[in-house]
């Protein structure tokens, strides 16, 4: 349901409370008190049977003795009446409820049982519910508190939802004190219903939220967290902390993949690939959240540290240092400036120390110069007190610059007790955040600037691979499909590298022998030397059972090797079926041994493990995680976070590894583990890496049934090839139509330098002249759950050639959707644009869509006419001068999935 009903939990119209009360101290007694003492506007309508009137108030029985319409019920009874009255509230027609009882989920068996039956009763109508176990929600702008929280926070601009309680309350008491305003104040509780997607996709969508911090114990629905998240990060920050960095995460992993990827691993993965910021701690996050609320994001790492103490300026660029960055390298020019304002003796250099004895003139001056110099991108001032200093002046002055200049992130460090309190508060007020310490403030800074980073990373566009790669799907499926049937979970050597090679990873070549004399043929036929390993189900880590025997150069050796592996693996595993030994050539020069596999994560589904191979691997323990699907730019991502990748880039003997190849190889492990669910566990270990050539040596793969099919198993929406389809327009023209993809950039600028200036004014209402990074990302960069995008591709060309692209753009409560259509000028008047608008009205229709509407220039006299002529309604919208609004209601065939099929 995402945001339906929302509005009527964040902005209702009138509230009843459920168990309200006239006893003092009660959270009855609490909740209307605080409704009253926040300034609520709407109605309130206090519900105890037991009272005719509670402070003041007009109290009913029950809900349906009310009589007027409500939006809100806050519930504050025992858990075991909840079902009851939610039913009740659902036959009233009540939108939402918050549900503040406890004694839910948390308490085992029974409250599960006690949490599916409220679930049952809302689900019978359109009812909401935040909570239950909640302290509820406080929202500034409609000066709501619907919580038992005793003080409303300042108004601001940040959004706070947390699943403790006790997090909840410890954060806003902090805020109070450092200054720190919100827009929303959510305590989560059991997410019975409303979960952290929900409130990403609902408040990332408020124009009032500036940023927004979250405090995770657990996920439920990570794909749509994930939707929302990558959505909403790329317009505002979101930075997380997690809880529960401890529970382990393979502990009966059956493959090093599994081994080395915990869940806490996984959970930092997907929030990078999600663009979310995350902290370590509470005193982080608060920090955090500090710096969000009160100064945009910085524009690079350029950090300008000003200061009256030496050490203090030193230990700002030592804390900078252990994030691998320094501070901003002054130019002559800035350094001209400050030497004709500064004493003989200042640092000349960044940290800017201007001594002891600055007067609040020298601050004005020095801080004037910094806040117009281009290397700098942020500036922390760091104010110690010493026998000449001003604190309060200085912050006073600090206050009035920064009224007065650009904006730039700006944060102070007033060290010391009661003589710099005043100083401090002034610039809390202020909305210049402050710090205790350097390297506090530089953490803060650190955090806002992964955040710039990353959103510059979601926006990079990935080049195509030079070849368009093919899979054997049929292949892989009827070795999956036989493994299940006969429900052997883990495929051999040998199943697992046909496996592989079914998706065009490279292998060594494998043959099975039963016994010694066949081991001696095969490895004449295949020439010395070769490889000899363990051949059985059971035995998974073959050199722990001793299984394995390398580089053997004779007949005799391999004679040997048999029985000594037989031997050691009979002892190693008594109860192992083993099925005799595999023959292989010995690859005896290998430039790198790496890793790769994947695991399926619980919540997140499958994870690819890239990293150092060999039998180092869970030693060294150096491997990176990244969620598929892939593309060649995550892919090199994800080689450049492990250590190894800077030897693989070259390092003294040892050539450069073909990039490429690697990427490619990784794409080729993201699709299998996209395509088949049943994929538990695979690991290749190790990836030998010689010259420009790869092999899986080893491999291991483990299949299991799986509760979702492909691609549903995925927390990110794979590119979805059902959606392709080559057709012949009104016009005669041959056309391939297909979704985008991240790597059409470069023809989507082709096609916008194809455009004449008539068609840029009709589609994006404005001149242009180039079509600005940002926004080719936004139409490429999609996310194939929320949005559609199609492009048409000339079918006569060798190259690919894009000819127009039409897109719809959903709202984040999936019932309506704006559309887009965009026809290069040769090819306009040919039918390219009604082909695409016919098969988005069908997508729409197959999604559940329940309307379409667009926006049209009056001199788009083309598109006008083919919206009337696929239905869409027409109407001047007066306000907006030569605009009109389309709209096209979906039928209810259409939304069945039973629309047009161009």
């Amino acid at each position: 349901m995402s945001i339906h009903n929302l509005d009527k939990i964040f902005k209702p119209a009138s509230i009843a409370v459920i168990g309200a009360s006239e006893k003092e101290g009660t959270i009855g007694y609490s909740l209307v008190k605080n409704l009253l003492k926040a300034g609520y506007q709407g109605m309130i309508f206090p519900v105890n049977p037991r009272y005719s009137s509670i402070q003041g108030l007009s109290s009913y029985p029950s809900v349906s003795h009310v009589g007027k319409p409500i939006d809100l019920a806050v519930v504050a009874t025992p858990i075991a009446t909840a079902p009851a009255v939610v039913r009740q509230c659902v036959e009233a027609g009540i939108g939402g409820g918050i549900i503040i009882s406890a004694g839910g989920k948390e308490i085992g068996a029974h409250g599960e049982r006690l949490e599916a039956e409220i679930k049952h009763e809302a689900e019978q109508g359109e009812f909401r519910i935040i909570g239950p176990n909640c302290m509820g929600i406080l929202c500034t702008g409609e000066h709501l508190n619907a919580s038992f929280a005793s003080t409303m926070p300042l108004p601001g601009k940040l959004a706070f939802i947390s699943q403790s309680g006790a997090i909840c309350a410890a954060i806003l008491d902090l805020s109070l004190r450092e200054g720190i305003g919100f827009r929303h104040f959510v305590s989560i509780g059991s997410m019975l219903d409303v979960d952290f997607g929900d409130l990403i996709n609902y408040l990332g969508h408020d124009p009032q939220v500036g940023s927004i911090v979250l405090y995770i114990e657990h996920l439920t629905h990570t794909r749509k967290f994930m939707s929302a998240a990558r959505a909403v990060s790329r317009v505002k920050p979101i930075v997380v902390l997690k809880a529960g960095k401890s529970r382990a995460g393979a502990l009966a992993a059956s493959s090093h993949t599994g081994a080395l990827t915990g869940e806490d691993a996984v959970y930092d993965t997907a929030f990078k690939r999600a663009g979310i910021v995350r902290v370590e701690t509470i005193e982080e996050l608060f920090d955090c959240a500090e710096l969000m609320a009160k100064q945009p994001p910085p524009k690079g790492p350029g950090l300008g540290i000003i200061t009256n103490g030496g050490g203090p300026g030193v230990m700002a660029a030592d804390a900078l240092s252990t994030y691998g960055l320094e501070p901003a390298l002054l130019t002559p020019e800035t350094l001209e400036k400050l030497d004709t304002l500064l004493p003989p003796f200042w640092s000349r250099g960044n940290p800017i120390d201007i001594l002891g004895d600055a007067t609040p003139g020298r601050w004005r001056q020095a801080v004037e110069v910094c806040l117009s110099a281009p290397e700098i991108k942020a500036l922390v001032i760091i104010f110690v007190p010493q026998s000449l200093s001003y604190g309060l002046t200085v912050a006073q002055v600090i206050v009035e610059l920064l009224e007065k200049r650009p904006h730039l992130p700006v944060f102070a460090v007033w060290m010391g007790g009661k003589s710099v309190e005043r100083g401090r508060q002034i610039l809390n007020d202020s909305g210049i955040p402050t710090y205790e310490t350097p390297e506090r403030a530089v953490s803060a800074f650190m955090y806002m600037y992964t955040y710039s980073r990353s959103l510059e990373m979601l926006q990079e566009i990935p080049p195509k691979l030079p070849k368009a790669l093919q899979f054997d799907r049929s292949g892989a499926e009827r070795i999956i499909k036989t493994a299940l049937e006969k429900d052997t979970a883990i495929l051999t050597e040998v199943e697992s590298k046909a496996l592989l090679k079914a998706y065009g990873i490279p292998v060594t070549d494998t043959v099975v022998a039963g016994s010694r004399g066949e081991a001696v043929a095969l490895a004449r036929q295949m020439g010395y030397p070769v490889v000899m390993k363990i051949y059985s189900r059971q035995i998974t880590h073959k050199t722990d059972a001793g299984g394995i025997q390398l580089n053997l150069r004779s007949d005799k050796d391999v004679e040997e090797a048999f029985s000594g592996i037989m031997e050691r693996c009979r002892t190693y595993d008594p109860k192992a079926e083993l099925l005799g030994v595999t023959v292989q050539p010995m690859v005896s020069t290998p430039d790198y041994e790496l890793i790769m596999g994947s695991k399926r994560d619980p919540d997140f589904g499958p994870v690819i493990l890239f990293g150092l191979g060999g039998i180092m691997t869970e030693i060294l323990k150096d491997r990176a995680l990244a969620l598929p699907p892939l593309n060649r730019l995550l892919a090199r991502r994800l080689i450049q976070s492990t250590r190894i990748y800077g030897i693989l880039k070259g390092y003294r003997n040892h050539p450069p590894a073909r990039m490429e190849l690697l990427e490619e190889l990784l794409i080729r492990l993201s699709q299998l583990v996209s395509d088949f669910s049943e994929v538990s566990e695979l690991d290749i270990n190790p990836m030998i890496l010689a010259g420009d050539k790869a092999w899986a040596v080893d491999a291991r793969v483990l299949i299991t049934p799986s509760t979702l099919p492909a691609p549903l198993h995925l927390v990110i929406s794979p590119y979805p090839n059902q959606y392709e389809m080559t057709i012949t327009t009104t016009g005669g023209v041959n056309i391939f139509l297909r979704p985008i993809k991240p790597e059409d950039a470069p023809l989507l600028r082709e096609l916008f330098h194809a455009l004449s200036s008539r068609t840029i004014y009709y589609r994006f209402f404005r001149p242009m002249k180039e079509i600005p990074p940002k926004m080719l990302a936004l139409f490429t960069q999609i996310d194939y759950d929320r949005d559609v995008a199609l492009v048409a591709l000339d079918t006569t060309q060798k190259e690919e050639k894009l000819l127009a692209v039409a897109r719809l753009m959903s709202d984040p409560g999936g019932k309506k959707a704006e559309f887009a259509v965009l026809v290069g000028d040769p090819w306009q008047g040919k039918g390219i644009g009604a082909a695409l608008m016919e098969r988005l009205v069908g997508i729409a229709g197959e999604r559940g869509l329940k309307s379409l509407w667009g926006l049209v220039l009056a001199e788009n006299t083309h598109m006008l006419a083919l919206a009337k002529r696929l239905g869409f309604t027409v109407s001047r919208i007066p306000e907006a001068g030569g605009q009109y609004q389309l709209n096209l209601e979906l039928t209810d065939s259409q939304s069945r999935g039973e629309g047009s099929r161009t």
